[in-house]
């Protein structure tokens, strides 16, 4: 039995499924003014001097912040229930079944959110390491539980839930430069669709990807 790690938005999926759902989840109103408010963020996201982490985590604190958990999860259901099968990209749908078929150990690691994740990895039998937020007394904080799951804290959380020695063959799946430690697990690498050479060495494979 092998290992199969899968990033979700972009790879398994044809677009962003987390920009999506927070489109869909928070209210018009607050929508509007999380426009404004975060505008300078988006700015510099564009011009490349924010980082898409921090761009993520403030658009989650100022989205959900004071919301119910509860109500975040039920959304979540329904969007893993309704939205999801239409972004999965049939390739993608194709590696998943054959490495369900070789009995293999599938793991979506993302930096997407618990609300869809839990429901949709659930049904399909797939392990799960992704973006988890904060309640307190039944509301969300605003603010991740253990950070963000991106670049290094990927494949950190991959090294502390697996003894990686035991798999006889690790795959990894990815599309972006957030997604090179998890890449680096891997003895077969795929990167947008396409298989990396295994003789690539770490460096050259982050030029690769970056």
């Amino acid at each position: 039995m092998n290992l199969a790690l899968f990033d979700f938005d972009g790879t398994i999926t044809t677009s962003d499924a987390f920009t999506a759902f927070v489109f869909g989840t928070v209210a018009p109103r607050r929508m509007a003014a999380g426009r404004i408010a975060l505008a300078p963020l988006v700015a510099a996201y564009r011009l490349g001097v924010l980082p898409a982490t921090a761009l993520r985590q403030a658009i989650v604190a100022f989205g959900y912040r004071g919301r119910r958990g509860d109500e975040l999860r039920r959304a979540g259901e329904a969007y893993a229930a309704d939205t999801i099968p239409r972004l999965v990209r049939p390739e993608a749908q194709a590696r998943l079944d054959w490495h369900r078929a070789q009995g293999d150990t599938i793991v979506v690691v993302s930096a997407s959110l618990s609300f869809y994740l839990d429901p949709w990895c659930r049904a399909h039998g797939f392990d799960l390491l992704c973006v988890r937020l904060r309640e307190r007394a039944g509301r969300l904080t605003g603010r991740y539980a253990g950070g963000d799951c991106t670049a290094g804290e990927k494949a950190r959380r991959v090294r502390e839930r697996y003894e990686l020695a035991k798999f006889p063959v690790i795959y990894a799946y990815g599309d972006t430069a957030e997604d090179r430690e998890l890449l680096g697990l891997a003895h077969r690498r795929f990167y947008q669709g396409a298989e990396i050479d295994p003789s690539t060495n770490a460096m050259t494979m982050a030029k690769t990807i970056r």
